[in-house]
């Protein structure tokens, strides 16, 4: 309680120095809209903005967060208690972890549920925050892909985001900007253009809601006057540059896989117990180079588009800055990383051999070994970005990204390598 009421203090003194400034709807483009380019411009350069955000206690929010402090912006951040840590601990703890000198003093924290069609807040509370938000930045959401976490993807996802639209509706938000995924496309082969399409066949929940989420935001902004960009990232990992990551999901799941059953082998096969690693025909070299013969289905024209967090914070910020008319826009890379190049470099790093990218349908049912039964059990939700032929267009983005000499570095073996070990110093995001 005390943190709320010492935001709001801060937030009447902001209005009183003039930083707050009113959204009349005008005209534009065939449609009322609540600030003209020139407002919303003027006041970014002025740094007069106030960004409201959301997710800020995961991966992309967090850099979102340090990204705006650090150009000098107002930043409210709308987080919850977990785990008995209060939400101002927790925000704290990942700009610490983020290597931020202390909290940026331009970022005020607010206790608040998205759960809960008031945000948790009181009435009062309610419209003061309201009536400070000047654009608002949408990073919270459930990445689970298991169908049996449906119901709780859903809230995430589509319900808690109609609890947002109806607060910005009810401020002086004159922009939204929506964290979305490319994988929003749906099953589908070939190009995915910058655009909202109709689409009803996903190959996960994740994929739906996005989806789901992405049609009710573009219909209630329109509805409601305030500008909308919708950010489509592929598959992020850590830092290029130094490996740098908060999880260890998407791909490193699949090598931290393969790793656990390496190692796991290993000890048995030291342990005298090498029968069990003979059964699963794992076999090791006297420089403790592992054999591991699995066959993974992948499509010989796709693989998986990946990039890093650092690309991704800097197309984020340079799209903001430049598309206010608003749309849809891919922050993919442009090379895609075969499967067989990521076993290679997954095998080189790690020193396994035996894993070979076969295409799709190459291991009939009843044909698997043992071996190849458990880590496709382990990493069967996977499966489909192993196999995908999903080509997303970027040219929309590129021509913002490209005069700004921003480019997406190829996920090459040096990169690989940064991850791993980071990830391996970070004991994979276990508890040491």
């Amino acid at each position: 309680m005390r943190q709320k009421r010492k935001f709001f203090v801060y937030l009447n003194a902001a209005q009183k120095r003039g930083r707050i400034f009113a959204c009349p709807f005008l005209h534009h483009n065939g449609g009322d809209i609540r600030a003209t380019d020139n407002t919303i411009t003027g006041r970014r350069q002025s740094k007069n903005t106030c960004f409201l955000l959301t997710g800020a206690t995961g991966f992309l929010g967090i850099h979102l967060a340090e990204m705006l402090a650090q150009q000098g912006y107002t930043v409210i951040i709308l987080a919850r208690s977990r785990d008995n840590t209060a939400p101002k601990e927790r925000v704290q703890a990942l700009f610490d972890w983020m290597g931020t000198d202390g909290m940026p003093s331009c970022v005020q924290i607010v206790a608040a549920d998205l759960n809960r069609a008031d945000l948790g807040l009181s009435l009062a509370d309610y419209h003061r925050l309201a009536a400070g938000v000047d654009e608002i930045i949408h990073c919270a959401s459930d990445t689970s892909f298991s169908e049996r976490k449906r119901a709780q993807i859903e809230k995430a996802n589509v319900e808690n985001l109609h609890h947002l639209l109806d607060f910005a509706a009810k401020s002086r938000c004159c922009f939204f900007h929506f964290i979305s995924t490319a994988y929003a496309a749906g099953k589908r082969r070939g190009i995915c253009p910058e655009t909202l399409k109709d689409t009803r066949s996903f190959f996960n929940v994740y994929e739906e809601t996005k989806h789901r989420a992405e049609v009710t935001a573009a219909a209630r902004c329109r509805r409601e006057g305030i500008r909308l960009n919708i950010y489509r990232p592929s598959i992020v990992y850590g830092n290029s540059r130094t490996g740098k990551t908060l999880r260890f999901n998407a791909m490193y799941y699949p090598v931290k896989i393969l790793v656990f059953l390496k190692n796991l082998y290993h000890q048995k096969h030291q342990e005298h117990t090498r029968e069990s690693a003979d059964k699963m025909g794992i076999s090791f070299r006297p420089d403790g180079t592992a054999h591991m013969p699995i066959r993974i289905e992948a499509a010989p024209s796709g693989g998986i588009n990946l990039i890093p967090v650092d690309f991704f914070t800097a197309a984020f910020s340079a799209i903001m800055d430049t598309a206010l008319d608003g749309g849809v826009f891919h922050i993919t890379s442009n090379t895609i990383t075969s499967i067989s190049d990521f076993i290679h470099y997954t095998q080189t790093y790690f020193h396994i051999t035996g894993i070979q990218a076969v295409p799709a349908g190459d291991v009939p049912p009843g044909t698997q070994s043992s071996l190849e039964i458990l880590f496709s059990r382990y990493t069967e939700i996977y499966r489909q970005y192993m196999q995908d032929e999903r080509i997303f267009d970027n040219t929309r983005t590129a021509a913002i990204l490209d005069p700004k000499g921003i480019s997406c570095p190829d996920f090459d073996y040096r990169i690989f390598s940064r991850c791993m070990q980071y990830a391996e110093a970070a004991n994979w995001g276990n508890p040491s």
